[in-house]
Parts: C-alpha cells; structure tokens; sequence
C-alpha cells in the first residue's frame, strides 16, 4: 500500500479508537503514526491498544510507527469545592502549599517549584488562561495575588507561569514508569513534554538508552530561548500549540509556527504541527473553513507531518477527521505553489560527503525524470537526509530494520520498506529496482536513483550515488 502524498498524518487513539476495526478503518483513511497519549488510559489499555495496532500492521503488510507521548509535569491546583470558585476582576486571593481543601480567598498550589521562581509583578494564569492572576507578594511557600482577568477556578485545573524556567525535570516519576512500560511494548517514538532546556532531551536520553527516537514538544517560551540548542539534542520536533499558545500571546504563535518549523527542516529533523487543528471534527462530520486552512499552511510551510488529538481519540468522527486531514494534504501537494516553496526556501547542505550525495540525488532525480530516489539505511540517517531536500520525486528507503522503518513513518515523503539489506553493489542495484516495482514505485523503462554507503551496513556512511534504469 502506498501513500500519493509526502506530508504524514499522526492519529492519537482513546476511547472512540482503540479497536482493531477503528485503527484499521484509520489506518487506511490515511493515519501513519498512531499516538498513545500517556495522560489517559492505564497501561493496561494502552497494551491492548498496542497490540491491536501490530495486528493491523501485520494485515496491511506496511510498518506502522506508534509514538509514547509522556504526560510531563503537568501544574494543577490542589482541592477545591465541587462547585468550584468564581473570582471577580479586582478580587485579592492567596496561594499556598497548605493541602487543605481551598476556597474562596484561597487555594492550594502544590508546587514548591512555582513559588520558588515567583517574583512580584509576574502573572499566572490557570484553566488555559481563562483566569489571570497577578502577583503581589511572594516568598517560598505562598504569593498573594490580584485576579486581573476574573473567571471560574477549579480542582486540578492546570497553572502556567509565563516567561519563567522553572527548576523542574521534563519527567515525573510518572513519566518515568510510562516510559519504561513504553519501551517494553517496544514503541518507536517517545514525545517528551514540556521541554525547556537541551538538558531534558539529554537526561531522557540516557533512560532511553537507544530504544527509541525523542520527540521534543514545545509547549513552553522558555523553550523557544533555546530553539536551536534543542532542535539539535532532539529527533523530532512538534510545535505543541495548545500550552504555547496559552503562555504566549495568540498573535505571535503563528510566527514561532513558522520558525520552529525553518530551524527542525535546516537541521534535517522531523516536525509535527499539533493542537486544535480540526477541533470542530470533535462533534462535527466537516471542520470550518479556517481549520483546512491550518492544516494547509502547515503542510505550505513544509511540516513533515500533522496531528490529530481529540479529533481522533474522543471525537464522534475520527475517521472522517483522518480522511479529511489526508485530503488536505493531498490537495496542497498538487498546487504548483507549494512546489514553488518548497524549492524557494531550499537549505543549504553542511559540507560533509553524505549531505553533497543526497542534494546531488534530488538535482539529478528531477534532471533524469526519476521515478523515485532509493535510499539504503540501518540507522535512518541517510533517509531523513533524502527527506530534508524536498525532492520532488518520492523516497523509498530500504533498510534491515522494522524499528526503523517503523519511525520513518513520520518523515516527509518516506516510503520504507524493512528486512532487506545489499551485500554489494550488483544485488544493491537489483534489490532497489525490484522493490520500486514491488511497492509500485517503477516499471520497465523508468530510472532509479540510489544512495547508499560503501561499506554497506556502516550508518552514516553514504558516499555513493548511481543511477538505475529498470528493466523487466
């Protein structure tokens, strides 16, 4: 089965989709990545989830990717009454760690980390930013405040503090089971949440410890003051626009959209755009106008793949949000402008062996007339290369490995196929062209180009390029 689009799609699963029927009724709708959020569902679901989607794949005979997303430190209010607390514009409130039940002139905050980097004159703001509160007095265990922006509070509503790094890990101790339960069920991505600093990748990493590929969410500013620092420590980027776009004004997410997607294409690294994207598809068979808009100029800015949370977890539609997601995609990619900027906002390659072959296989795939570029991989470094150029033929990757064909499932314009690797440069040239006619890439009289590194099986070693011609 093969994709007619290069931009990915990433469904996540929940209660309306977690069956063997939904994933496969998703999965030929067009999702290639499936996502288990950790936020919901006990490991024992999400091990029944998994499972169902490796039954699927052995089905449709195709690698299908899974990412972990890991809850991260989520900040919440502690106890509240049922009914919640309603603060006026002008009211004085209080916040401290005393765990008793709150009301209304205080409540509880049971993060010793936010009052450590409190200062006076700084916001927070709580329930997505529906209520601001503005802080008067501080010290190590509680801050007065004055709402400036009044609403309704409530228990384990969540709490951002703007333009602050706060002295916490990107992983709770819960995060940390999810992980390990993650890697045992053998998941290709792991999304790392609430990321602010490289040294979070790095710490995960080393739990990590080569079993999965990290994504790095960005949800939060103070990210942003590392966004270089960080698109290099990671694997993968997403531009999580939900608690971004609470902590920074809605007008400037747009833009931070745009250069967090430049910085993740320049360094050849995967990026999802995430949150809200066809909201209205939670209760509707058709999203608004804006929203197909939003997807599209996600897929116009050249994001390597777009996700779908509520839409597909919880919605009343989630293989219509799928299906209508693919067809965005696919509409985009025949425009003659899209072409346009992919070619226009081209980057330049480092001056290394590897990257002079895979931009010189995009300029002679479109000099040729080629079918499609063969890239051979163990690692997937050589792919996600082939797939920073943007040509404008597709990329089969053949590699040994399932985990990594799985992963490439994220990458723009990878097609991967696993369990095949060339012994020289003879049986390379023969497998490539047999698998491009296999997966419906090629037939007699069309031209392959290939890369590849001479010794096969080193990763990162690509230094070949050679033109194939098939024939019968």
């Amino acid at each position: 089965m093969r994709r007619f689009r290069n931009g990915k799609i990433i469904a996540t699963l929940g209660p309306k989709s977690g069956s063997e029927e939904q994933i496969r009724a998703l999965f030929h709708a067009g999702a290639d990545v499936f996502r288990l959020n950790m936020s919901h569902g006990t490991h024992a679901e999400q091990r029944a989830v998994h499972a169902n989607i490796r039954k699927v794949e052995q089905e449709v005979g195709r690698p299908i990717c899974v990412m972990l997303d890991l809850q991260g430190p989520k900040l919440r209010l502690g106890e509240l009454p049922h009914e919640g607390v309603r603060l006026a514009v002008g009211q004085h409130y209080r916040l401290d760690l005393d765990p008793k039940k709150g009301d209304a002139t205080r409540a509880c905050l049971p993060h010793p980390e936010i009052f450590a980097a409190l200062a006076p004159g700084q916001d927070l703001l709580i329930n997505d930013g529906r209520v601001r509160l503005l802080i008067d007095r501080c010290d190590k265990s509680s801050a007065d405040v004055t709402v400036t922006v009044g609403g309704k509070i409530a228990t384990r509503k969540g709490v951002n503090v703007p333009g602050v790094a706060l002295a916490i890990s990107a992983m709770t101790n819960k995060d940390r089971a999810d992980l390990a339960f993650g890697l045992e069920l053998g998941v290709e991505w792991v999304a790392l949440s609430f990321v602010q600093r490289p040294e979070d990748i790095t710490d995960a990493r080393v739990l990590v410890d080569g079993r999965a590929r990290i994504l790095a969410k960005l949800e939060r500013p103070t990210a942003l003051e590392h966004l270089t620092d960080i698109v290099q420590a990671a694997d993968a980027i997403m531009v999580a626009r939900g608690d971004l776009g609470v902590e920074l004004p809605p007008e400037s997410v747009p833009g931070w959209q745009k250069r967090i997607v430049r910085a993740a294409r320049q360094a050849g690294k995967p990026v999802t755009i995430a949150t809200q994207m066809l909201e209205s598809m939670v209760s509707s068979p058709s999203p608004t106008r804006a929203e197909a808009s939003d997807v599209a100029t996600a897929v116009y800015d050249g994001a390597d793949s777009v996700m779908l949370s509520a839409e597909t977890a919880t919605g009343d539609f989630p293989v219509e949000a799928v299906a209508m997601m693919h067809r965005i995609i696919t509409q985009v990619e025949k425009d003659p402008l899209y072409r346009a900027i992919m070619d226009s906002d081209h980057h330049q390659p480092n001056r290394t062996a590897h990257d002079a072959i895979t931009a010189a296989a995009r300029q002679v795939a479109q000099t040729m007339n080629a079918v499609a570029i063969v890239t051979y991989t163990t690692s997937g470094s050589t792919t996600l290369r082939a797939a920073r150029e943007r040509p404008t033929v597709p990329i089969l990757c053949v590699t040994p490995r399932l985990d990594t064909a799985r992963a490439l499932c994220l990458a723009w314009g990878v097609h991967a196929v696993s369990g095949f690797d060339a012994t020289g440069f003879t049986d390379m040239t023969w497998r490539a062209v047999e698998i491009a006619k296999r997966e419906g890439f090629a037939a007699r009289g069309d031209r392959l180009v290939i890369t590849a590194g001479v010794p096969f099986g080193v990763t990162g070693s690509t230094n070949l390029l050679h033109i194939a011609n098939v024939g019968e």
